[in-house]
């Protein structure tokens, strides 16, 4: 689940210096595009079943991001008790717990709308690309 965080957090930081290194301004939507850009095409997926996915796949990004921004509000600012960091480990654990099983939901709700093998292609192409754009910005980031 650490994973899947980290791979958030550097996917949105790897847009981000990307955007700058070609001397744009990060968007969400481009990067969305992009991504969907790169499944559609390393996954396989017809017209057709992109446009029956990506809406689903969507809702599940939203969904995501919400529990992830709880999480770093949690995370932003140490508190002052013992008592108080516990509280905050403890509905980070909850929130991460949380964002496993909405994975799992969606997955099964990806299983009905497709193949389960064009699900597990869609899945390593998400992998892939993610992997891709930190590389990008980790190179990007030293050329300067």
């Amino acid at each position: 689940m650490n994973k899947f965080l980290l791979t958030i957090a550097f996917v949105l930081f790897a847009g981000l210096a990307s955007a700058q290194h070609r001397g744009g301004h990060f968007t969400s939507g481009r990067f969305q595009a992009d991504m969907e850009q790169y499944i559609t095409q390393n996954a396989g997926l017809t017209p057709a079943e992109a446009e029956v996915f990506f809406p689903v796949y969507s809702e599940m990004l939203k969904k995501q991001r919400t529990l992830h921004d709880k999480m770093k509000n949690l995370k932003r600012i140490k508190p002052a008790t013992d008592a108080e960091c516990r509280n905050n480990i403890r509905q980070c654990d909850e929130l991460e717990l949380e964002m496993k099983k909405l994975q799992k939901i969606y997955h099964e709700k990806f299983m009905k709308i497709l193949s389960p093998s064009k699900v597990f292609d869609i899945l390593k192409a998400e992998d892939r690309f993610h992997r891709q754009a930190f590389r990008k910005a980790v190179c990007g980031n030293r050329n300067k």
